[in-house]
């Protein structure tokens, strides 16, 4: 079966043709520049190819793709027909979507009503998702939505302490993201400790980080919130802040709201804390390790507020099984990993010195006598798009 996986941006579009019984990528893509002039990046194996073509619209760049999997040199395919279905990945799906859904026009208008707490993705997504059914009718089109996985927290996980009015009204609440990557991992782990009931805390750690409790396969609670920018620090974003730092600042330097959370969404994190040396962890890896006392604390307080939520996310599950890791930071760096569990003694938390140091490989890190399996699990959310997808088109058969 190939589905072909669609991330649509607002002037890019990633693309990749997955089998998603073994996961096998036989094409990856990007088409950028979308609106100003025009350019694809396509990938087979370790063949690269780039390409300029004139993309004014979603429409083309789809049109691109297309082109691209079936030409007779560089393409995987013989034609579009060998494409079983499209996996879109769709930011926020609102109160609206609790899972995945086939798309039609009852979804589209579904998803459009979420604009409003996706301004920047969804106009962005429902592109990706017109282009393609314009070029491709009669090919089943599916909605994976990266707030889905959270939508099984309770009301006391997800309700914000304000006025009712706000969330019947507005539906202002905890959303969560990163939801097909935690989803992922979730099952993963399930098949690497061989059970579905246990409690798992799940480090999404990267330039955008989130964590998740996990009981039983079911998201618990879930770091960020309304929109990405709530939960621990983050390459640009400042994470969990008193709302009243935004007050500050609006009144004492004249900045608008607007103005402020950008500097909240784009200036901060451990980017600022390290006094804008980086906001890469590797570059912060390599400050701290040449005296610069800025990357260290900006490391130093990340593995601080992960391990806080390591710790809130047990109680509020009232234990804890397995501490997963993923993500670019996550499955890659093992002075993070380190440094989180050093504050998870209490919990029985130990790992492997010499394992920790292996890095994007998915393996146990924990000791054999740690109370808490440890575990590295790199994400693949377009396997998780893919599969997603399959299981739905196969369902409506």
């Amino acid at each position: 079966m190939n589905i072909l996986i669609i991330n649509a941006g607002s002037s890019s579009l990633k693309y990749q043709l997955m089998d998603p019984d073994t996961g096998v990528v036989s094409a990856k893509g990007l088409c950028e520049r979308i609106g100003i002039d025009g350019r694809l990046n396509h990938k087979v194996g370790d063949n690269k190819i780039v390409k300029d073509i004139p993309m004014p619209t979603h429409s083309e760049a789809i049109a691109a793709t297309l082109a691209i999997l079936v030409d007779e040199v560089d393409g995987v395919i013989k034609s579009t027909d060998e494409i079983d279905a499209v996996g879109h990945r769709v930011l926020h799906g609102g109160m609206e979507f609790f899972d995945s859904c086939i798309i039609n026009d009852d979804v589209i208008t579904a998803i459009k009503k979420c604009i409003p707490l996706g301004p920047l993705h969804n106009p962005a997504n429902l592109m990706g998702i017109e282009a393609c059914q314009k070029v491709m009718p009669t090919t089943p089109q599916v909605a994976v939505f990266d707030t889905a996985f959270h939508m099984t927290m309770p009301p006391k996980a997800y309700r914000y302490a304000i006025p009712t009015e706000y969330y019947k009204n507005d539906s202002i609440r905890r959303y969560g993201f990163h939801g097909t990557s935690h989803k992922y991992v979730a099952r993963r782990t399930a098949e690497l400790v061989g059970k579905k009931e246990f409690k798992m805390v799940n480090c999404h750690l990267g330039n955008g980080s989130s964590m998740s409790a996990v009981k039983d396969g079911k998201c618990q609670d879930t770091t960020m919130g309304l929109t990405p920018l709530a939960g621990v620090p983050m390459g640009t974003r400042s994470g969990d802040i008193d709302a009243a730092v935004v007050q500050f600042l609006c009144n004492k330097y004249g900045y608008s709201v607007d103005e402020c959370l950008n500097i909240l969404n784009k200036k901060s994190g451990v980017l600022a804390l390290s006094e804008n040396l980086s906001s890469d962890f590797r570059d912060l890896e390599n400050g701290a390790s040449e005296g610069n006392e800025s990357a260290a604390l900006a490391r130093e307080k990340f593995c601080y507020e992960v391990a806080k939520y390591v710790g809130a996310y047990t109680a509020a599950m009232n234990g804890i099984d397995v501490l997963t890791f993923t993500a670019g930071v996550g499955e890659n760096d093992g002075g993070v990993r380190a440094g989180v569990c050093e504050y998870l003694g209490y919990l029985g938390v130990k790992i492997d010195p010499e394992l920790n140091k292996k890095r994007g490989t998915e393996l146990k890190i924990s000791t054999p006598d740690s109370k808490v399996e440890v575990w590295v699990v790199p994400t693949n959310e377009e396997l998780m798009i893919a599969q997603d997808t399959a299981e739905l088109v196969k369902a409506a058969k």
